[in-house]
């Protein structure tokens, strides 16, 4: 696929706020409030507010509907049956309205950290399993010094249904590999709900690792978000709202998600893709076992920093010492 494709692609993130208000292009009639009556319902569902411990590093709260430039965590996580799960996908998106454009930062899974609210230091993926979406967004604000706003929850083993009700995905695969006894080769695939679960969770035959495997994910929702889009996929507007409201948590509101829409619709046409840059590293924890991390130095934290509260129009401020 030709870099310029994959950018036009990219900037469809920001419909995980949700396939949803791209409805409006719906027509009227009992059809349009069926739909609008079935959207009604699964908002209501995916709607989940978090009550912070750690007070926001924020002076005011942030109004959508102003037009404000705001930050968003969204969370990939691996959740299956009696377990909990890891957020395997940690993206921070910070939104410009005034610049129209969004700086999308991947956070690898095994960076090490401080656990804001545990009082240790960790893999950052461990947060969710400790304190759930709440720790999540208060061990990334304190890792970036940046305030996070909203969180996009996505359980990524559940989601096979909703690739299955939009009719399934289409995806370019760079590198061939077999996972789950499925062989998959490079060039252009087509894939259902449980292949692209298989693609999206293989990682340690990838020479990328982690940055491999959220390339894969990242590609499998902007998808996701590319077929439910179209006007064949209207049709099937029941199955798809009941996977996004098993699937998706947010405690983005309803009437925040129609001032998206309205006051932020041009920011899909500039988004800017950042990496953290660290270091792997090897580290024996108390019994003596080495426990791989990836390790990030404050001179990286900081310059991250500095790029992310500028994009929100706020000061810049010193990253805390250590991790």
């Amino acid at each position: 696929m030709m870099r310029s494709q994959k950018h036009t692609k990219k900037k469809k993130w920001l419909t995980v706020l949700l396939i949803v208000v791209g409805l409006s292009v719906v027509g009227g009639g009992a059809y349009a409030y069926s739909v609008w009556h079935s959207f009604d319902s699964a908002v209501k569902n995916i709607h989940k507010p978090v009550e912070r411990k750690q007070p926001v590093k924020r002076a005011k709260e942030v109004t959508v509907k102003n037009g404000d430039p705001f930050s968003i965590l969204l969370l990939g996580v691996d959740e299956r049956k009696n377990d909990k799960g890891r957020s395997d996908t940690m993206i921070v998106m910070t939104v410009n309205p005034h610049l129209k454009s969004i700086k999308m930062l991947s956070i690898p899974r095994d960076t090490r950290t401080e656990l804001i609210g545990r009082g240790t230091v960790d893999k950052i993926n461990h947060a969710y399993a400790y304190g759930d979406v709440e720790m999540s967004m208060d061990t990334v604000e304190h890792f970036l010094n940046i305030p996070i706003d909203y969180y996009v929850k996505v359980n990524m083993e559940g989601f096979k249904e909703v690739v299955d009700a939009v009719g399934g995905v289409k995806v370019h695969n760079d590198l061939e590999f077999t996972a789950g006894g499925v062989t998959f080769p490079v060039g252009n695939l087509t894939l259902d709900g449980k292949k692209a679960l298989k693609f999206s969770r293989m990682r340690h035959d990838d020479p990328e690792g982690d940055f491999g495997r959220q390339k894969r994910q990242r590609e499998i929702i902007e998808s996701i978000l590319d077929e439910g889009a179209s006007i064949s996929s209207l049709w099937n507007y029941d199955n798809i709202f009941d996977a996004l409201a098993k699937n998706v948590k947010t405690n983005f509101t309803f009437e925040e998600m129609l001032g998206i829409q309205s006051q932020y619709k041009d920011i899909r046409k500039n988004i800017e893709e950042l990496k953290v840059e660290g270091e792997n590293e090897w580290i024996p924890n108390e019994s003596g076992k080495n426990i791989y991390y990836y390790s990030v130095k404050n001179e990286e934290r900081q310059k991250l920093s500095d790029l992310l509260r500028n994009h929100l129009e706020l000061g810049q401020e010193m990253v805390s010492a250590g991790q």
